[in-house]
């Protein structure tokens, strides 16, 4: 079973020991366009499951971030504001963005997986 789930918002959330790693999933990154900006909160934010966390500009549109689950912001990825490009280029890896200490643990499985994410995704293109 993968241990990344999907938000209806977009973000992604993948469970490393005791924090979720958060960024915006490739199917966003592709709506967006280029990323040239990325606004995160500072580590120590408390953030509410569905509450916005940040902000990514694009040569599009911007879009705000939200959390998709519950806790305190432990770490950020502070490279980002610098390489914005890293949310195109490796969404789920060097483009990652936040790391979460979940709260509510529970609200893991409101989350899709995979395949379910895909099929939502499937029926929003159209």
């Amino acid at each position: 079973m993968s241990t990344v789930k999907f938000a209806k918002s977009h973000e992604w959330a993948r469970v490393e020991g005791d924090a979720v790693v958060v960024g915006i999933t490739d199917y966003a990154q592709k709506q967006l366009g280029d990323i040239v900006f990325v606004d995160l909160p500072k580590a120590g934010t408390a953030l509410v499951r569905a509450g916005q966390f940040g902000t990514v500009e694009s040569t599009k549109a911007a879009s705000e971030l939200y959390a998709p689950v519950s806790g305190s912001v432990v770490e950020i990825n502070k490279d980002l504001p610098l390489n914005p490009q890293w949310v195109n280029e490796d969404p789920m890896g060097k483009g990652w963005m936040i790391k979460i200490k979940i709260s509510k643990v529970g609200e893991l499985s409101d989350l899709m997986d995979e395949t379910v994410y895909k099929d939502f995704v499937a029926k929003e293109a159209h």
